[in-house]
């Protein structure tokens, strides 16, 4: 039974790359992921964990060495597998809880897990241990499913020892963060709560949990009050252990478990990954070269194109979090620890410091049909007890909230309803109290400055609107007595003045909703493209954090905006020069080479994914556009990565970007046409892409510096 099982996962596996050849890989995007990209090293904190769009829920394996996540790639021993983590993320990680671990002989602790194979798909990973244990794993989107084989016999024939069973560590988190938990038993089954703390243990969140078994367990004490052992009969050759999740309540968790196969909750995740993947759609280009293999070699290179494979694979991590947590019936649990329900489903799970300039803007244009409730959601906080980083009720894991004006401002602005008159007060209050102490919170609190002035725009209160303004306008002192001066020794040193992850060459460009005034900051057009060029050629910039960005973009507010097209494709594909590390070090040798890259050490070294936003950052330069500000419904535009791309919009028409003169190199735009109309813009609205339609963007490998005839450029009025 266990060799059948590990070999039908294997055929299945190749099952799988064959049809994926075979066909166009558009239909089943899936195909193109690879779960195990940035899951080594700090190169991206990511896991292989079997996942589902949105969910709370994951099953992750935990090794020893470990990453955030508590799984590294390379790592061969495995202490067991573990529930629902926010990847991607700093502070040592956070979540992992209940961890199981399976077992042969009669004490848990004396039985090595050492790794033989292992494999993975979007919702979906398996592996295979030298002891013979074999495991697989599934989730839905409250339901996981485990499923072990035993062996039977060693590589002699002679019996196993005696005794098999799963061991239980309920304490099991990231980073010490367990703080409380509650449980239950029977014969078959296993059920309560954990508490634990959020990311870098700021705050707290509580899990309800049910577990099933398909056949009868003794338990056992291993020592400590949250530490069980499940023993099994000793002829047992396979268990399966059934988990339903809830941040509601232990019923809910309970009701979460139904008897669909393994193999129907699979194909079911699977296919909710292919739906969730194709709202956008990619035509890999066959002009990749033929490798000397003739037009053989071309078809299959164009259909296993690399390009692909990453922009998938980055897709798939964006689209993890926030996490879907109200139930079914429209239950949940707030932030401050009420038991609720709402007529629209509810998200936690927030990165938004991290990720509001690109992850956030992302959903925001492909994922219309959950956006309006994700920023409602995040909207509700101001009612419900928002904090910073996370409160003592939170639902689920989180990190923190920073920023969320502007993110309920950007959704405004791209048309997504917000009732902003229950809440308008608290944001008040929370804008009211920002920080200003040091020259990065300077920039970043008048950037929540100035979206609190144009809410109030929006809700037709001229005076209160002019005050934030103004206030926000203060901004050009700060800039003036910290960013104005590039001659100083420490401009270019981490940290310095007590900033954040970041130098003041990497945080002055930080006023995207005032770009006009920054410019005349700056000394005029000509030197603000000076200053542009100076930062990028000596290699100020840092692609590893979210200081700077944007910085790629900002050519084009000037006449040179050919400089910023290049740049996109540059740090999106090809290779660049790093000096800056996310442990607040500016190395003396650089890293050189590409900054994306579909393996285990993917991204920079220190380069977390932050919760979907760098994967993000490569998702939109692919697709040829870019967030121009946070707060205005505006994307620049560049060259993608793909000779046509097909996004789906609100409308249901969806939005298609084909380039013309697709080739190597061809890293410009010579001209643009919307619906077959020329357009003399490098720019488009939220408006221009929800109305569907097709955009053609004509490359090429030489700049077109007259492009474009007109420039969208941030102004406070």
């Amino acid at each position: 039974m266990r060799k059948f099982f590990w070999l039908f996962s294997i055929l299945l596996a190749i099952l799988h790359l064959n049809t994926a050849r075979a066909q166009s890989k558009l239909s089943s995007p899936a195909d193109f992921v690879n779960v195990f990209l940035g899951t080594s090293g700090d190169h991206g904190q990511l896991s292989p964990a079997a996942a589902y769009p949105f969910s709370m829920l994951s099953i992750l394996p935990q090794t020893y060495p470990s990453i955030h996540t508590g799984y590294e790639y390379y790592a061969k021993k495995f202490i067991g597998f573990a529930h629902s983590c926010f990847e991607g993320v700093g502070c040592q990680g956070s979540g992992a809880n209940l961890l199981v671990k399976p077992f042969i002989g009669e004490n848990p602790a004396t039985c090595d897990l050492i790794r033989k194979n292992q494999t993975g798909s979007p919702g979906f990973y398996s592996v295979a241990f030298e002891n013979g244990i074999d495991a697989a794993f599934t989730v839905g989107r409250r339901e996981g499913i485990h499923v072990y084989h035993y062996p039977v016999s060693d590589k002699t024939g002679n019996r196993r020892e005696k005794g098999r069973g799963l061991y239980f560590d309920l304490s099991h988190s990231r980073a010490n963060g367990f703080v409380a938990e509650k449980h239950t038993y029977d014969d078959k089954s296993l059920s309560g709560w954990i508490q634990s703390g959020t990311t870098c243990s700021v705050g707290k969140y509580k899990i309800y949990y049910h577990i099933v078994f398909n056949k009868p367990v003794k338990w056992d004490s291993a020592g400590g009050d949250h530490r069980l052992i499940a023993r099994l009969p000793e002829n047992t050759e396979a268990l399966e252990l059934r988990i339903g999740w809830s941040s509601t309540d232990a019923s809910y968790a309970e009701a979460a478990v139904d008897d669909k196969s393994f193999a129907a909750v699979r194909s079911e995740t699977r296919k909710a990954w292919n739906e969730a993947l194709g709202r956008i759609q990619i035509t890999p280009s066959t002009k990749i070269g033929n490798g000397g293999g003739g037009k053989a070699a071309v078809k299959e290179e164009a259909e296993l194109h690399p390009h692909a494979a990453l922009f998938y694979s980055l897709l798939y991590r964006a689209i993890q979090s926030p996490y879907e947590i109200s139930e079914t019936d429209g239950s949940y649990r707030t932030t401050n620890g009420k038991l609720v329900k709402s007529g629209r489903p509810q998200y936690s799970g927030w990165s938004v410091w991290d990720n509001y300039r690109t992850q956030l803007p992302l959903l925001s244009l492909v994922y219309s049909n959950r956006y309006s409730d994700i920023a409602n959601s995040l909207a509700a906080l101001y009612q419900n007890g928002k904090r910073d980083y996370a409160t003592q009720n939170e639902p689920t894991n989180t990190v923190r909230t920073e920023h969320a004006v502007v993110v309920l401002l950007d959704a405004i602005r791209k048309g997504y309803k917000v009732d902003l008159i229950p809440i308008i007060d608290s944001i008040k209050k929370e804008v009211d109290g920002l920080d200003f102490s040091h020259p990065d919170k300077a920039l970043e609190s008048s950037y929540d400055t100035w979206a609190l002035s144009e809410l109030y725009d929006h809700l037709k209160r001229p005076e209160l609107s002019r005050q934030y303004r103004d206030k926000a306008l203060q901004y050009k002192k700060y800039w003036k007595a910290d960013f104005s001066d590039l001659h100083k020794k420490d401009v270019d040193r981490m940290q310095a003045r007590g900033m954040y992850q970041g130098t003041i060459w990497q945080y002055r460009w930080l006023v995207p909703y005032d770009m006009k005034g920054l410019i005349e900051l700056a000394g005029g057009e000509a030197a603000f493209e000076e200053q542009l060029d100076t930062f990028f050629d000596n290699d100020y910039y840092s692609q590893a954090n979210e200081p700077d960005i944007e910085a790629p973009s900002l050519y084009n507010v000037t006449n040179a905006a050919w400089k910023s097209q290049a740049l996109m494709q540059g740090y999106g594909l090809d290779t660049v020069v790093q000096y800056y590390f996310n442990d607040n070090s500016r190395g003396i040798d650089p890293v050189v080479g590409p900054v994306y890259q579909n393996r285990p050490r993917a991204f920079l070294r220190t380069m977390d994914d932050d919760g979907g936003a760098m994967s993000s950052w490569f998702v939109f330069a692919a697709s040829g556009l870019f967030p121009a500000c946070v707060g205005e419904p505006v994307y620049y535009l560049s060259v993608p990565f793909f000779e046509q791309l097909k996004m789906a919009t609100g409308n249901g028409k969806g939005f298609e970007i084909r380039v013309r003169n697709f080739a190597p190199g061809h890293v410009y735009i010579d001209k643009v046409l919307l619906n077959g109309k020329q357009l003399h813009q490098n720019y488009l609205t939220q408006a221009q892409i929800e109305q569907g339609g097709s955009l053609v963007i004509v490359a090429s490998a030489n700049p077109n510096k007259r492009f474009p005839e007109k420039r969208w450029i941030s102004a406070i009025d």
